[in-house]
C-alpha cells in the first residue's frame, strides 16, 4: 500500500511538472510591423494645440508564456509628421520641429524607448530623445492572439528633461500667447509578429 501510495504521488508530480513545462514558459520574439505602427504625439500651447505623427524605426517585443517582459523600439525621428496643418504652415512646423529647438533631428535621427517592466497594465521604461535617457511609466494594453501582439497607450512627459526647451515658461519669461506647454502626449499604437524560431520552452 505504501509503495503504491508513493507511485502515485510519482505519477501526479511527473503530470505536473509536464504541464507547467508545456508553454507557460516559451520565449517569443515578436518584430515590430512597421507599416501597421505609429507613435501620435500632441503638443499643447496656450492658444490651441498641434498634432502628428512619427514611424517605427522597428523594435521588437519579447513576451514569455503570456507575459511581457520588456521590448526595444525605435523611432524614426526624420519622419514627423504634422496633421492639423496644411500647406506652408504645415512645411513650416515640421521644420521647426525637426530642428535643434526641438528634436534635433539631424543629429539624433532615432530615439529609443526601452521597456523594463510591464505589470498591472502599467509600461515603465527608459526613453531615449536628443541621446537623453529618462524613465517614464504609463499605462497601457498589450494582447496577444497567436503570432500576432497588438499594443497601445499614451504617456505624458515634460519634454524639458530631454532638453526641449523653446518656448517654455520655465526658462523664458514673457512669452504671452507663444508660450507653449513642458507636458505633451505620445500615444504608441503598436503590431507586431512573432518571429520565426525565436519559440522555445525553459
Amino acid at each position: 500500500m505504501k509503495k503504491l501510495a508513493t507511485l502515485l504521488v510519482l505519477a501526479i508530480a511527473i503530470t505536473t511538472a509536464s504541464f507547467a513545462s508545456n508553454g507557460n514558459g516559451d520565449k517569443t520574439t515578436y518584430n515590430v510591423d512597421t507599416k501597421a505602427s505609429k507613435v501620435y504625439w500632441t503638443g499643447k500651447k496656450v492658444t490651441g494645440e498641434h498634432t502628428g505623427y512619427l514611424n517605427l524605426a522597428g523594435g521588437e517585443v519579447f513576451v514569455e508564456g503570456k507575459e511581457v517582459t520588456g521590448a526595444n523600439l525605435n523611432m524614426d525621428v526624420t519622419s514627423i509628421e504634422v496633421t492639423d496643418l496644411q500647406g506652408e504652415w504645415k512645411d513650416k512646423l515640421v521644420g521647426h520641429l525637426k530642428s535643434d529647438d526641438f528634436f534635433s533631428a539631424e543629429k539624433h535621427p532615432v530615439a529609443n524607448f526601452k521597456i523594463t517592466s510591464y505589470n498591472n497594465d502599467k509600461v515603465v521604461g527608459d526613453l531615449t530623445i536628443k541621446g537623453i535617457t529618462n524613465e517614464v511609466s504609463f499605462p497601457a494594453e498589450v494582447k496577444v492572439d497567436g503570432d500576432v501582439l497588438t499594443a497601445t497607450g499614451t504617456a505624458t512627459i515634460d519634454r524639458t528633461k530631454w532638453d526641449i526647451k523653446y518656448g517654455s515658461g520655465k526658462f523664458f519669461s514673457d512669452l504671452g500667447d507663444n508660450m507653449i506647454k513642458d507636458e505633451f502626449e505620445i500615444k504608441f499604437e503598436l503590431k507586431a509578429t512573432a518571429s520565426e524560431g525565436t519559440t522555445s520552452s525553459k
